[in-house]
């Protein structure tokens, strides 16, 4: 029924001048010829589409035929497969290119997601042979095709483990192999270009598509992926596809160290500055700058000719854009990089005038985030890490400042905790023969003292909640006053004592004093209320309020081992507070 129809459509239509069909004749090729490529007559279809007195009716109608002709391709049926295929050649060299590539772009749009990966490895090689047919006009055409295909692979599930990359279930491995097929003529066009000029403007508009190319390719699926190292997968698809991506920018004429360091150099806004911004999204250029620091992809091609200051400095705004986020593979690409640019540093290199760059400001306080907030454990520790080599980096006075801001605006107890045990380390370096500085003795060391030595709201301070801070700040009064004697007073403690007594000492004794009798109290008040009611308090649940803040629900029995836990924690400050209070004694006690 429907062949029948299809050949008196066409009979009918061969007489047909100047390519003028009515509506209903498209309407009816398309309804017609749909329905025998689905019933299977396929080799019917082929016959009357060949037929040279019907290349005027294919020219203008064949086109519509695209969406069946892709359904039937993807079920692989071996009766109907090789005259599909001849159906599909035929219209790519009959049709109108621009038509062509509207239909194919709509079935890859259209593809569902369990066929995303099928349908694009079965329509770039068409895709591209209509494209090559436009010619010099096809700039925005291969712009157009390679949005839409990228868009669809976006959608793709990344592989975590090496395995799941070899296997490649969802495709997104054969994705990026064929589309590295796909731009390679538009590339090859492109070098030729350079070749002949020995340059190209940065305006060549398939120059600039294929610059886009790139750069979503980086951004998405590239900054996805954690790519396998060649002891772990010896061929992996994913870096196959990184390396390309990064040889066909400089194929193109972008040089990778003027990319890489680019938000370094262009500070100042100048015309045209948002638009460079969108041309090289800072996302992009940050997954090039792992790709190269720390997968190693492409070093062939990028010349080592910066300092590691410097591919620092460039990295930090790359740092801090990935440590601002909250997705773990972004948060450890973000730590990668830092600790890998940070390895290249000399110890003890890195000047003060740094900590002026808004970046160096920035990146420890994600970085903080990151130690103190992120989930992972991993990562945290991972954080910590880079922290801690980080620090190590700066140069004496660089540590100063670093340590002093830190303390000022970190507002983390487990943090400063960490800052002031950095800080006892420089001290303690300083004391040693023919390592005295300016920094961490003396003048300047004492503003810095009194940052550290301090309760925030006296002595009603929080102990607990400010515990290690607390406890590296009395851990550093009693180091500097064994290690540093009065008579040589390096550091210049001994003259600030009696500020430190009067101003940390007297109200961490009343703070103590004050929170050991409040959980005596507490926890004598709950012993007893276990003993009047023990048969209700076994299966009971009730609460306890410790400083204005209520306990979580908890049997008597866990109230008691916290109320108990916490006295042992005040009997700990209060062991290095003694010490330190028996120190400043035997200083004040007449020498007999």
């Amino acid at each position: 029924m429907a062949l029948d129809q299809l050949s008196d459509m066409v009979q009918r239509c061969q007489t047909v001048k100047d390519e003028s069909f009515a509506p209903e004749d498209y309407d009816l090729f398309t309804a017609a010829g749909s329905t025998c490529i689905e019933q299977g007559d396929s080799a019917q279809v082929l016959s009357i589409l060949v037929d040279e007195k019907n290349q005027n009716i294919v020219r203008c109608m064949g086109w519509n035929l695209l969406g069946p002709l892709v359904k039937m391709l993807l079920k692989k049926e071996d009766k109907t497969l090789p005259h599909c295929h001849a159906i599909l050649l035929h219209l790519l060299e009959v049709c109108s290119p621009k038509e062509l590539l509207v239909g194919l772009l709509e079935q890859v749009e259209e593809a569902d997601s369990g066929s995303i990966a099928e349908t694009i490895t079965l329509l770039l090689k068409p895709l591209q042979t209509v494209l090559l047919r436009l010619g010099i006009r096809k700039a925005s055409s291969v712009g157009m095709a390679l949005s839409t295909l990228l868009s669809q692979v976006s959608r793709l599930p990344v592989p975590v483990t090496a395995e799941q990359e070899e296997d490649d279930v969802f495709g997104l491995c054969r994705c990026c192999s064929a589309l590295l097929q796909f731009v390679k003529p538009f590339v090859e066009e492109i070098k030729e270009v350079v070749k002949d000029n020995n340059s190209i403007s940065k305006d060549n508009e398939l120059r600039v598509e294929l610059l886009k190319f790139c750069m979503k390719s980086l951004s998405e699926p590239l900054l996805e992926v954690q790519l396998k190292d060649t002891d772990t997968l010896q061929r992996s698809p994913l870096r196959d596809f990184a390396t390309e991506i990064l040889i066909i920018l400089s194929d193109i004429g972008e040089s990778l160290p003027d990319l890489l360091s680019r938000n370094v150099l262009r500070r100042r806004k100048v015309p045209g500055f948002l638009e460079e911004e969108v041309r090289y999204p800072k996302e992009s250029l940050a997954c090039m700058s792992h790709l190269l620091f720390v997968d190693h992809i492409a070093v062939d091609i990028f010349p080592a000719v910066f300092s590691p200051i410097f591919v620092l400095q460039c990295n930090m705004e790359y740092i801090e854009l990935l440590l601002s986020r909250t997705e773990e593979n972004r948060l450890q690409k973000g730590l990668e990089l830092y600790e890998k640019s940070l390895v290249r540093v000399e110890e003890n290199s890195l000047p003060v005038d740094l900590l002026e760059l808004k970046t160096f400001f920035s990146v420890p306080q994600n970085l903080v985030k990151v130690m103190t907030m992120c989930p992972d454990q991993t990562l945290r520790t991972k954080g910590l890490k880079v922290f801690q080599l980080s620090i190590d980096k700066f140069n004496t006075e660089a540590k100063y400042k670093f340590f002093r801001g830190m303390l000022k605006t970190s507002h983390h107890a487990g943090v400063e905790g960490y800052i002031i045990k950095n800080i006892k380390n420089q001290i303690d370096s300083s004391l040693k023969p023919g390592n005295s500085n300016d920094w961490f003795l003396g003048k300047h060391l004492l503003p810095l003292l009194r940052l550290v030595l301090c309760l925030p709201q006296g002595p009603e301070t929080d102990l607990l909640q400010n515990l290690d801070r607390i406890m590296e700040s009395l851990n550093l009064l009693r180091y500097m006053l064994i290690r540093d004697k009065e008579w040589d007073n390096e550091t210049g403690i001994w003259t600030e004592l009696y500020k430190i007594e009067d101003n940390y000492l007297k109200p961490m004794r009343t703070g103590l004093n004050m929170s050991k009798a409040h959980y005596e109290a507490e926890l004598r008040s709950t012993k007893e209320n276990r003993k009047i009611g023990l048969k209700e308090a076994k299966a009971s649940v009730c609460s306890v309020t410790v400083g204005n803040e209520k306990l979580p629900n908890m049997t008597p029995e866990t109230q008691i081992q916290v109320l108990q836990s916490a006295l042992f924690t005040f009997d700990l400050i209060e062991s290095v507070l003694a010490r330190i209070e028996e120190i400043i004694e035997a200083k004040d006690r007449p020498q007999s």
